[in-house]
C-alpha cells in the first residue's frame, strides 16, 4: 500500500452506490454543496451565493423545510423540494441518567443504531458521538468492543448526530431571531463512542469541517477532541485536515499489557505511536494531547506503571485522563480501588503533568466511557439465546 493512502475501512461505508430519489444535503461539504446544486440547475453564477444561503439555514438555523428558507424565490424552493431532502438520523429512545446524562439510541440507513450521549457540566456540555456501527478493535475492557463491526457512518449520519441532540436540546434559534449567544448547552463534542474515528477518516474530517464551519454549528476545533486507540499512519492527517485535539487510548505502559487491553498495539507499539504523538502539537498547533487511562485493578494500576507513565510521555504536552473502570455485564476487570487511584494519580501530578480522575457519568443508563453498545444488539442477543 502507498505510503499515502488512507488506512480506512472503505469496503464497509455503505452506502456505496448513489441512492435513488432526492439527494439529502445533510454532510455535504461546501463544494460537494455546490455540484450538487449546479447538476440540478443553480446557474454557476450563483452557486455560491446560494451554498452559503442553504448551509446557514441547515446548518445555523436547524431548518429542515425548503419552504421556512423565505429568502429564496418560491419557484428555487419547489426546485430544491423536488431534488433534495435535509434528513438526519432518527432518535429511537431517549434515556435520562439521575446526573442529567442523556443517551440516545439513534437509528441511521439500513436500520442500523448506533448510541450518543450528550454530558451536561457546569459551564459546558458535551456530545459523545460515534464513528462506526460497532467496533473492529476488541479492546477487551470495552464494551462496545465486544459488538461486532458491521460498517462506517457517514458524513450525514455523524454531523446528524449533533443536529438531533440540538433539537432534542431545543438550542436551535428562534424563527427570525438571531442565534442565541449565552453559553451553549452543546459547546463541545468528543469522539469517543462506537468505533475508532481514524478507520472512518474521510467522513469523520467532513462532518467535523461541517461543525467548525464559522456559518453553521460554528465550534471551534478546540472544543473538538477526536480520541482514537492509535491508528499511526492516520494521525499526522489528522493534524493537517482537521487540527481538533486529540486524545489517545494508552491504558497500558509496556507492550504486553497494551497488547492484551489494546490489541491495535500488535500493529503500532507503544514507541511507534509516541513517536507519532510528538509531533502532532506542532503539526495541528494543538496545545496538549490528552492520555486516556483505565483504571484496572491490578492489571495497570501500580506505582510502577505510573512511574513509567510518566517517562514515557517526557517531553510530549500532556494531561493524563485516569478513567475508573465502568464496569459491565461479564467484564473480565475489576475498577481499581479509589486510594490506589488516587496514589497513581499523586504520582503524576508530583511530575508536572494534570491528572483528572475522570467522574462516571451516565452508568446508571450504560452511558459511561466504555459502556456504549447499542440496545438492539443487545436484544437481538437475548433472543438468539432465548430461541437457542
Amino acid at each position: 500500500m502507498p505510503a499515502t493512502a488512507p488506512i480506512t475501512q472503505d469496503v464497509l461505508t455503505i452506502p456505496r452506490k448513489e441512492p435513488e430519489g432526492p439527494v439529502n444535503l445533510i454532510g455535504l461539504t461546501r463544494p460537494q454543496l455546490r455540484d450538487v446544486l449546479i447538476a440540478a440547475g443553480t446557474p454557476e453564477k450563483q452557486a455560491n451565493m446560494r451554498v452559503g444561503q442553504i448551509w446557514q439555514w441547515i446548518y445555523q438555523k436547524g431548518v429542515r423545510d425548503f419552504d421556512a428558507m423565505t429568502n429564496l424565490a418560491k419557484t428555487y424552493r419547489a426546485e430544491l423540494a423536488a431534488n433534495f431532502v435535509i434528513e438526519i438520523p432518527e432518535i429511537v429512545t431517549r434515556q435520562l441518567s439521575d446526573d442529567g446524562t442523556r443517551k440516545y439510541l439513534v437509528r441511521i440507513a439500513g436500520g442500523h443504531e448506533v448510541e450518543t450521549v450528550y454530558i451536561p457540566e457546569e459551564g459546558r456540555g458535551t456530545l459523545c458521538i460515534s464513528s462506526q456501527v460497532g467496533c473492529t478493535l476488541t479492546c477487551s475492557f470495552c464494551h462496545t468492543g465486544t459488538q461486532r463491526l458491521v460498517r462506517n457512518l457517514t458524513s450525514a449520519e455523524i454531523v446528524g448526530q449533533i443536529m438531533l441532540a440540538r433539537d432534542d436540546l431545543g438550542e436551535w434559534p428562534e424563527p427570525g431571531r438571531a442565534p442565541k449567544d449565552e453559553t451553549r448547552l452543546l459547546s463541545n463534542i468528543v469522539l469517543m463512542g462506537m468505533g475508532e474515528p481514524l478507520y472512518n477518516f474521510e467522513n469523520v474530517r467532513d462532518a467535523m469541517k461541517i461543525a467548525m464551519d464559522g456559518e453553521g454549528i460554528s465550534l471551534s476545533r478546540r472544543r473538538i477532541t477526536l480520541s482514537t486507540s492509535g491508528v499511526v499512519p492516520e494521525i499526522a492527517r489528522t493534524a493537517e485536515e482537521i487540527g481538533c485535539l486529540l486524545a489517545v487510548s494508552f491504558h497500558a505502559t509496556t507492550d504486553e499489557i497494551r497488547d492484551r487491553l489494546v490489541p491495535i498495539n500488535k500493529k503500532w507499539n507503544i514507541a511507534t505511536l509516541l513517536d507519532a504523538l510528538r509531533e502532532y502539537p506542532r503539526l495541528s498547533n494543538s496545545e496538549r494531547i490528552t492520555f486516556e487511562y483505565v483504571m484496572l485493578k491490578d492489571v495497570n494500576d501500580s506505582d510502577e506503571d505510573a512511574r513509567r507513565l510518566v517517562k514515557l510521555i517526557a517531553g510530549i504536552p500532556a494531561k493524563i485522563n485516569l478513567i475508573p473502570f465502568n464496569e459491565w455485564p461479564g467484564a473480565p476487570y475489576q475498577r481499581s480501588d479509589w486510594k490506589r487511584i488516587k496514589g497513581f494519580a499523586d504520582i503524576i501530578y508530583k511530575a508536572g503533568y494534570a491528572s483528572p480522575i475522570r467522574t462516571p457519568r451516565g452508568e446508571d443508563i450504560m452511558a459511561a466511557c466504555g459502556q456504549l453498545k447499542s440496545a438492539s444488539e443487545r436484544a437481538l442477543r437475548r433472543n438468539r439465546a432465548e430461541a437457542g
